[in-house]
């Protein structure tokens, strides 16, 4: 039970087949079309329509700009909650694990490209932004099989400034506004940057830690193998060659797993 009516989470509304149980691909089909899932792909859609938006007339009509701004809030707030609504309801999907990320940087990096195409950002902006989320995605591929670099409130705080700053940009502003873009713009870089370093730091930690882990339990897999084959050996020598070939078995496991732990 999700907590959610079937109709919101995309049931199929099929009938449960002899035995109460829902045939494959009702499970699949519920699990995929759920409300969480929806969001995700109305921002997916919003994209293209945004940056049509964006650079109607020219690209510097204040009206279509603002329906640009209306269409890149919209997005920036169902990200706000297709997270939420899929860890509160289990409506967590390898679909959304997937499109989630790309949404997120799909609308950002339409916006900051399409903004300095127009002139309005500077281009090296946009450069750092989009260096740093591209970096941070390659990074977390790299330790996905030692752990999940899990998002910080530095992290969080950072997709809020780039959202706010990015918004602000894509409206046409001028005087102490425009002022203010800029400021609110700077802050987003330099938390960008900062919240960027960290989540290396966190991944090379988590890398060392998972690799010294696989090792310390390759020794323990090498001593239990040792020991089996001594217990073996010991029972096919007599006890005493046993107990001399066991004993140097538990040594060498030994020095095996101080190995591992001396490199953690």
């Amino acid at each position: 039970m999700t907590g959610v009516p079937a109709s919101a989470a995309g049931g199929s509304g099929a009938k449960p087949v002899r035995g109460g149980k829902l045939g494959t691909a009702a499970v699949n089909q519920a699990s995929l079309w759920n409300i969480a899932n929806i969001l995700t792909m109305v921002r997916l859609l919003l994209v293209p329509g945004f940056v049509l938006l964006l650079f109607h007339d020219g690209g510097y009509d204040p009206v279509w700009r603002a329906f640009a701004w209306a269409a890149f809030a919209v997005a920036m707030i169902t990200d706000l909650f297709d997270g939420h609504l899929a860890r509160a309801y289990n409506l967590v999907t390898d679909f959304g694990k997937i499109a989630d990320p790309i949404a997120d940087k799909a609308i950002m990096g339409a916006a900051l490209v399409s903004l300095s195409i127009l002139g309005d950002l500077p281009w090296w902006i946009t450069g750092v932004i989009l260096a740093r989320e591209l970096g941070i995605t390659l990074m977390r591929f790299w330790v996905i099989r030692h752990a999940v670099i899990p998002a910080s409130r530095g992290g969080k705080l950072k997709t809020l400034a780039q959202g706010t700053a990015a918004g602000m940009y894509v409206l046409v502003l001028t005087g102490p506004l425009a002022t203010l873009r800029f400021w609110v713009m700077m802050v987003a870089v330099v938390l960008t940057v900062v919240t960027g370093l960290d989540y290396v730091r966190q991944a090379v930690v988590l890398r060392r830690q998972g690799l010294a882990a696989e090792r310390a339990a390759a020794a323990e897999r090498t001593a239990e193998a040792l020991q089996a084959t001594a217990g073996a050996a010991a029972a096919g020598a007599g006890p005493a060659a046993g107990a001399v070939a066991g004993a140097k078995d538990v040594h060498a496991a030994a020095e095996a797993r101080d190995a591992a732990e001396a490199e953690r």
